[in-house]
């Protein structure tokens, strides 16, 4: 499992919240890092039309739509 996760997104993103709260539900010994990709040009020019995107601690990354089987396979 992985421990250290970055959830790109940005602030009143419905999508990101759901994604987060998946996270916090499915994985709670994960450690997730919040990453607002309003707050840096070329985070946002990569993640502008795919947010909610998780990335793992080896660069992995799950993009949004996913469902708490798509999360758990991630993790595994």
């Amino acid at each position: 499992m992985h421990s250290n996760l970055v959830l790109y997104g940005t602030v009143a993103c419905h999508l990101c919240e759901e994604a987060e709260a998946l996270v916090k539900t499915h994985a709670p010994e994960c450690a997730l890092q919040k990453v607002d990709i309003m707050d840096d040009d070329a985070v946002f020019s990569q993640y502008r039309y795919s947010i909610p995107v998780l990335k793992d601690s080896q660069g992995r990354e799950l993009c949004w739509p996913f469902d708490a089987t798509q999360l758990n396979e991630f993790l595994s």
